[in-house]
């Protein structure tokens, strides 16, 4: 690999985001890479099966997501220096899903993810996003440890 054109940072609110910022920053410099942040909302009520809610309920989902967006461009000009390109994305859906077929669709040659430190009897009962991210990802990964 000679080059990181494109680097993605998915993030979820939760996660300590400066940590992952700072990585995506650094590798975003060293190979003048443009610099996707991305986070996956929760997907639409109807998407699951349900039927949609009143309008108002609607409405402040909307604004929700818009807070949300808002925020991912806030860590863009906040974490990343002026010279490199960010993008912000938020899209509903699947999270694991979602990260993958937009590291594609976006030609990603790099995925950064946080993962949480966790028991062994906890990673062996609940499957984390990060750890179905390695299984399932065909591009290389930069896991960074996250303390909860």
């Amino acid at each position: 690999m000679d080059t990181l054109k494109n680097i993605m940072v998915a993030v979820d609110f939760n996660d300590s985001i400066g940590e992952l910022m700072v990585y995506a920053d650094s590798l975003a410099q060293k190979f003048n890479s443009k610099v996707w942040i991305l986070h996956v909302a929760e997907p639409e009520p109807d998407f699951v099966g349900y039927e949609p809610g009143p309008q108002y309920i609607r409405d402040i989902k909307a604004e929700e997501f818009r807070e949300e967006h808002r925020n991912l461009q806030e860590i863009c000009k906040n974490f990343l220096s002026e010279d490199i390109e960010g993008e912000a994305l938020l899209i509903q859906g699947s999270t694991v899903e979602t990260v993958l077929s937009e590291a594609q669709k976006l030609n990603i040659d790099l995925l950064i993810v946080g993962t949480h430190k966790h028991s062994f009897l906890h990673n062996l009962l609940q499957e984390s996003v990060s750890m179905e991210l390695i299984k399932k990802a065909e591009i290389p990964m930069l896991t960074i440890p996250i303390d909860d």
